[in-house]
């Protein structure tokens, strides 16, 4: 008799889920059971046969061993949409730590019962001459509403039910009579909420670059060979990469395939969709938080009964139960939004690849400036790795001119817009030309730097910004080396030593005291809290009713509008001088995704980048649109200070009610680790120290960094201490993992 047991969730729907059930695994199905696999089981006191779900599995079992039941058999279906979910989720709790449950619900769709809608019709269950005769005997027994019923049911022989009630206002009961004397039938058939707004007009495929088409091609000319790749799309500023993913998607569809699209930003998806529509009509759907929980549940069951080919959306569209999943795009993959920041803490770019392991899918990844960790495995063959090097209108990349902010103080402008983009954005006001102005909030106040010279306080042991507290001092949040905050630049002597304040409001109305007559729109948090103000926000703009839109980085994600000639990146420095090792490359990726914008029509564009550090090599390669020469000096660092994607990084955030119980625990763990591994010279601990934001709520935040260069020795750190976290029943704190962390904690 085997020792092994199997957790067993028997009803899969969402409420439910918080509950599984242990079964003994007998020795016969040892081999066959694994997380996924669906079972029959005997349930209840009536031992029920009933169908469950493997979801874990285990040698220790909470009950008394003599009163655990024994799975029946495996189920003939054998593997389903569920299961493969299943198998996702418990593949999610070993790579990024999380319970079972909670990877579960992050991947289970959306399975609240809700109502089904249905639309009911009205037909004609007579001939014409019965009709008559009837309406006839109603006129003369001043029947008037059977008789206008009949009126129109001599026009239409089928009507629908909500016209008869609405517009003719007739009542259910007399429709109800009309069917119980066999004149009409009364239908209902059911049908689902469908959030995307119906566009009648179609585009065709555009013709494809041969470079273009040889993506394509290469890609699905694989797939037809049953090799299943990742690939990377590195693609410039309007060079095409969307006509690539849509011609893919055209050959999966042709193969009865579907295809998820994830893209970073709700922003992103009117313009996106509006694409696929035009090119796929209604089989295609969005999934996004702007959704009902009735229309995501609808279009969960779409896409599970193969009324949908194409899902468009942010990263949980990647959990789509799509029975012939072909291909998985991720465009501008290098977007911070693709990483989840609640448990688990999944990559949408790792669990993307395992979801496609357990459908036989392909991988597609896109941008115009690729993540490091996307373009090192590119670089060691890992993914294959495109190039689209031209624009598709033939249109040069835009002219940057890069302002050295200290100069323009020097002067004796103190104005936020340099004299060049002022001068600029005269001149397209006159030309009847549009300029996007764009608000670098990353980092916002997070740093501190003298406005004469540009120097930025840093930390002496980590190379990054120190962060400014409010008791005047200046802390590193990597390794908890404090200062007190100088009262002057300690490079120049100035005064002017201080963190950065302003926000788009503040830019808006700076365009109106400096242009009057321009017509201003702003697109940030607080302007698109509505389901359709991203919508309206953006038609609005490329409709031309206003010349300037002002905005935070969701204006520079993607969008094409032809007549911005113009683009204005205000304070560029201030993500350069976050306290996290990302910061660079966050900068180098907002800057050449913002000049992007510019000329993108048959006109030129010009870009003007305002800065502090006019030298720093993320601004000057982000200027030239040269992605090589800032990965060459990017990687360097990473690799001389073992950051990802040279080596692996593990963050363990502690939450506790007092402060000494968090530091106390990590220090705990840190004593843990040293007695498994020892001395280990390839795992390097930062900390623990206090988390950034030190205190949420009356929480204590601490954290740990681990380093090392074999993921899976990260992976078996976080399996130790979660055992060790649950033989110690903790009460009073949580305890967060968080691989490949994106943020500073």
């Amino acid at each position: 008799m085997s020792n092994k047991y199997a957790d067993i969730i028997v009803d899969i729907s969402h409420e439910k889920v918080d509950r599984p059930f242990q079964y003994r695994i007998p020795d016969r199905l040892l081999e066959r059971i694994a997380p996924g696999v669906r079972v029959h089981v005997p349930f209840g006191k009536g031992n029920k046969d009933m169908i469950g779900y493997v979801v874990d599995i285990s040698d220790k079992t909470d009950y008394p061993v003599d009163k655990i039941k024994e799975i029946t058999c495996l189920d003939e279906k054998g593997t389903t949409v569920e299961s493969d979910l299943i198998q996702t989720a418990y593949w999610m709790k070993r790579h990024y730590g999380s319970t079972m449950i909670t990877a579960l619900k992050t991947v289970l769709p959306v399975k609240q019962k809700l109502k089904q809608l249905e639309k009911k019709k009205v037909t004609r269950y007579c001939d014409e001459e019965t009709i008559v005769k009837y309406l006839e005997e109603c006129t003369r027994k001043h029947q008037t509403a059977k008789a206008r019923v009949l009126e129109a049911l001599l026009k239409e022989e089928v009507l629908p039910y909500e016209l008869l009630r609405q517009k003719l206002n007739i009542a259910t009961a007399t429709l109800q009579s009309l069917e119980k004397q066999g004149i009409i039938k009364i239908e209902a058939e059911n049908y689902y909420r469908n959030p995307v707004k119906q566009i009648t007009e179609r585009d065709s495929a555009k013709p494809l670059s041969e470079k273009q088409r040889f993506i394509m091609e290469d890609i699905v000319q694989d797939y037809r060979k049953g090799k299943r790749g990742t690939y990377l799309v590195h693609g410039i500023t309007g060079s095409g990469k969307t006509e690539v993913y849509l011609g893919i998607i055209e050959q999966m569809i042709a193969m009865g395939k579907q295809a998820i699209v994830l893209i970073p930003e709700i922003a992103l998806t009117y313009q996106t969709l509006l694409r696929f529509y035009k090119r796929f009509g209604d089989r295609v759907s969005v999934m996004n938080s702007t959704l009902s929980m009735g229309e995501k549940y609808d279009q969960m069951e779409r896409a599970r009964n193969g009324q949908l080919d194409v899902i468009i959306g942010p990263r949980s569209a990647l959990f789509t139960p799509f029975p012939q999943l072909g291909v998985i795009i991720i465009d501008e993959e290098h977007e911070n939004s693709y990483k989840s920041e609640s448990m688990p803490k999944y990559h949408a770019r790792e669990t993307a690849m395992q979801i496609a392991s357990c459908k036989g899918a392909s991988v597609v990844l896109g941008s115009a400036t690729p993540s490091l960790e996307a373009y090192y495995r590119a670089k060691k063959g890992e993914y294959k790795l495109y190039e689209l090097k031209e624009r598709l209108t033939g249109g040069q990349l835009p002219q940057v001119y890069t302002v050295d902010l200290r100069e323009e103080l020097k002067e004796g402008n103190r104005s936020i817009f340099s004299r060049k983009l002022k001068e600029l954005i005269a001149t397209r006001l006159q030309t009847g030309e549009q300029t996007m102005l764009f608000l670098n909030r990353r980092g916002y106040a997070g740093f501190v730097s003298c406005r004469a010279c540009g120097h930025v306080m840093k930390c002496p042991h980590c190379d990054v910004s120190l962060s400014e507290h409010r008791n005047g001092k200046l802390i590193c949040h990597y390794c908890g080396h404090e200062e007190h905050k100088p009262e002057k630049c300690p490079s120049c002597g100035s005064k002017y030593l201080l963190g950065f304040k302003a926000g788009t409001e503040q830019i808006e109305a700076a365009v109106h005291k400096e242009f009057p007559q321009a017509r201003v729109l702003r697109m940030d948090a607080d302007s698109t809290k509505t389901k359709d103000s991203y919508e309206k926000i953006l038609s609005a703009f490329a409709d031309g009713q206003a010349d300037i839109l002002v905005g935070t980085q969701m204006i520079v994600k993607g969008h094409d509008f032809p007549n911005v000639t113009l683009v204005g990146i205000l304070a560029a420095d201030l993500s350069l001088n976050q306290n996290d090792y990302r910061a660079g490359e966050r900068t180098f990726q907002l800057l050449t995704q913002a000049a992007g914008r510019a000329g993108r029509g048959m006109k030129a564009g010009e870009v003007v980048i305002q800065t502090y550090q006019p030298e720093h090599y993320s601004i000057v390669h982000a200027a030239n649109q040269d992605y090589e020469s800032f990965y060459e000096e990017e990687i360097m660092y990473r690799e001389l200070l073992s950051y990802p994607p040279a080596a692996h990084m593990l963050a363990i955030l502690v939450v506790s009610k007092m402060e000494e119980e968090g530091s106390g625990l990590l220090t705990q763990f840190v004593t843990q680790i040293r007695q498994t591994f020892g001395e280990e010279k390839e795992l390097y601990m930062i900390g623990p120290t206090q988390a950034s934001v030190s205190k949420i709520n009356d929480m204590y935040r601490h954290v740990l960094y681990l380093k090392h260069s074999d993921y899976e020795k990260l992976v078996q750190i976080k399996d130790i201490l979660e055992e060790y976290s649950r033989k110690q029943e903790l009460k009073n704190q949580t305890v967060q993992f968080d691989f490949e962390p994106m943020n500073v904690y």
